[in-house]
């Protein structure tokens, strides 16, 4: 379980194997506090640590998960946002977040407005009505406030308002139009869309 609050941005070291993968990132954390098995949030995937060192931790991907997530685009070079799963105790400062990424979107707006920058994507239709406005979203692990939501002929476009600090402490600070961003949606805005589908 994780809060969406990015601790840290790491950098993918090496990607190793063609279905199954294994990322090698950099880290800032002190990898002597992390446990083999424990769980990371890489840009909102939660990822198991099977091998560490000094700066540095690697993860197996799935070919599964590859397929859900922006994960197949990352190479040696790529900005990770990332944190550690939440302990008992720790301030809860951005919402409940699970690490299971709902979707893929994309950037279709990615521009200054005043000191900030107007972050709008675009998610499947088929997953619009998991968001609303002033609710909470996920976009590449980071916990952020919806806007705006529109509705598309074949697509749901989701305005976000992205704030100076958030710009520096997480790898939106190299975003532009066109990425695709791992998207997770509100966990109780998806248990109230499942009820209303049975409705």
């Amino acid at each position: 379980m994780f809060t969406g609050i990015v601790t840290d941005v790491g950098t993918v070291q090496s990607v190793e194997g063609e279905g199954d993968v294994r990322l090698k990132l950099s880290t800032s954390y002190d990898t002597s506090g992390i446990d083999i098995g424990a769980s990371i949030a890489c840009s909102g995937v939660c990822l198991t640590v099977v091998t560490k060192g000094d700066n540095f931790f690697s993860a197996d991907v799935s070919r599964e998960t590859i397929s859900v997530t922006n994960l197949g685009a990352w190479e040696k070079g790529t900005e990770v946002n990332l944190e550690r799963s939440l302990k008992v105790g720790d301030e809860l400062g951005g919402h409940i977040v699970t690490g299971h990424v709902d979707c893929v979107g994309e950037i279709v707006t990615f521009e200054s407005v005043d000191e900030s920058i107007l972050l709008q994507i675009l998610v499947p239709e088929a997953f619009g009505h998991n968001v609303a406005k002033k609710g909470s979203i996920t976009i590449n692990g980071v916990s952020l406030t919806v806007n705006e939501v529109e509705d598309l002929e074949d697509s749901t476009k989701v305005s976000i308002n992205v704030i100076p600090h958030t710009q520096e402490v997480t790898n939106f600070r190299q975003a532009q139009v066109g990425d695709k961003v791992n998207v997770e949606f509100d966990i109780l805005a998806r248990y109230v869309a499942r009820l209303q589908d049975k409705g």
